[in-house]
């Protein structure tokens, strides 16, 4: 029997790695995990998902004085932007997270080898200098930024940046566009918006957020231009120049027609993300990506060479944190001889704005595009007694279910903390339950989640508020 330094190697300390690092150390294996940045986490915790949070939630507040949200409930303020100190608070966020990481690979006895890894063959690993042997091997890599043709990002200098240079912005722009109305756009596009940058964003499709169901796109779309955001639909980009501390856009309509140009103090490039599996020396060990870059796996995450699994961003899927966390875990599982689950119908999504937009399951279109006839119950926000004392009239509630079977297919909202909401609506999709079961449950009052009771009730005409 052959033998290895360890049971298992995490390639990647994201949060599909890191989770399957530390779970597979808590059912007795002995692990590795190879991480080239200086710190854990990956993008989510070091330049995505968490230091974006804590400048949205910042901007939130600041906004909320300026705009005079918070003179209507009787505090007057006048507001002073310190944009060194609001960075500094999303650092700080990072350093606790990404430390709390490294103290858990302590706890759990997790081996961290900095480095870049390259496969030398199927359990052979080169990290940096050292080279790593395991009995099971995970990439668990996440993805990058994708670039746009004609477009190229300079973080440093701070006109033409990725959503990692956006965060690292000196000064606020006086004029910014954004390009694509993806999430990772929008979000950080409202930072900007909030703390008084004019944004256009621009979006090759006709409407906003890809993937969303379309009424809740079309409502985004509407609030988003309610708070100053202009949008430039069916449009695409075909070239950029910087001169001096401004960029120019080329733009054309999307179904052909005649240019324009648009002229603004940064732009932001955020067209999507793109697996990273470049570099890891696939090659040696016989393993191919599919057209769109990914590592094809099985419902146990095993790829196609023996002792190699792949989890998270570069593999087929939404390229979500919790997503891959979920299949950290289910991965460190079957590798330890257990079962190892994800549903992966019921993954929640959700975009931090203000209000919060949050979706799970299938949208209208799918859900009758696989065959369903539907049943939807619609609820707005201006008509919850949480939202309406809280002065957050926008946003609705929508249900999607069976016609047949009651069964709910999909939630779709916007409110304030839809993020929050949309977790009872995955529980009871996870447990098979019908709008009927979610009408009649308890829900206190007043909450904003009353809105999935309403909705749920409105599925069978039953709304007691509209």
């Amino acid at each position: 029997m052959a033998e290895y330094d360890y049971d298992v190697l995490i390639i990647g300390a994201g949060p599909g790695g890191y989770v399957a690092a530390i779970r597979a150390a808590q059912l007795g294996l002995k692990v590795a995990c190879a991480e080239s940045r200086e710190t854990l986490g990956g993008t989510c915790l070091n330049v995505g998902c968490i230091p974006s949070k804590a400048m949205l939630h910042a901007s939130e507040y600041f906004d909320a004085a300026a705009n005079g949200s918070m003179a209507k409930m009787g505090v007057e303020v006048t507001p002073k932007l310190n944009l060194g100190a609001m960075h500094g608070q999303r650092l700080d966020a990072v350093k606790q997270l990404t430390g709390g990481i490294e103290f858990l690979f302590k706890k759990n006895k997790v081996d961290w080898k900095k480095g870049h890894a390259t496969f030398v063959d199927a359990h052979t690993v080169k990290v940096g200098e050292e080279t790593v042997t395991a009995k099971d091997v995970v990439i668990a890599t996440g993805s990058s930024v994708t670039p746009l043709p004609g477009v190229e990002v300079d973080n440093a200098k701070g006109v033409v940046v990725d959503s990692t240079g956006a965060l690292e912005l000196a000064a606020v722009p006086k004029t910014m566009v954004v390009i694509g109305g993806g999430v990772i756009g929008l979000e950080l596009g409202s930072v900007w918006r909030r703390l008084g940058a004019e944004v256009t964003c621009v979006e090759f499709l006709d409407q906003i957020l890809p993937g969303m169901d379309e009424d809740i796109r079309k409502e985004a779309n509407r609030v988003f231009k309610k708070q100053g955001i202009k949008f430039k639909l069916g449009t695409k980009v075909t070239g950029c120049t910087v001169k001096g501390k401004k960029a120019t856009l080329t733009l054309e309509p999307a179904k052909g027609g005649e240019t324009e140009t648009l002229e603004a103090d940064c732009v932001l490039v955020s067209i999507g993300r793109r697996p990273n599996t470049d570099g890891l020396g696939l090659d040696a060990i016989g393993l191919e990506t599919n057209q769109r870059g990914q590592i094809e796996v099985d419902h146990e995450f095993r790829t196609k060479v023996d002792g190699v699994r792949a989890i998270g961003d570069c593999i087929p899927g939404p390229m979500l944190a919790h997503k891959a966390e979920d299949e950290g875990i289910a991965v460190a599982e079957w590798i330890a001889g257990q079962v190892g689950i994800v549903n992966h119908d019921v993954i929640p999504s959700v975009v931090y704005t203000w209000p919060e937009i949050a979706g799970v399951g299938m949208t209208e279109a799918a859900a009758k595009e696989a065959g369903h006839e539907v049943k939807v119950g619609k609820f707005p926000m201006l008509a919850n007694s949480r939202a309406k004392t809280n002065h957050e009239p926008d946003g609705s509630v929508k249900i999607i279910a069976d016609a047949e079977t009651d069964r709910v297919l999909g939630v779709w909202c916007i409110a304030s903390v839809a993020g929050t909401m949309i977790a009872e609506a995955a529980l009871a999709m996870e447990f098979g339950a019908t709008s009927e079961d979610i009408a009649y449950t308890c829900h206190a009052h007043p909450t904003h989640s009353e809105a999935i009771k309403e909705a749920a009730m409105a599925v069978r005409g039953k709304a007691i508020h509209t």
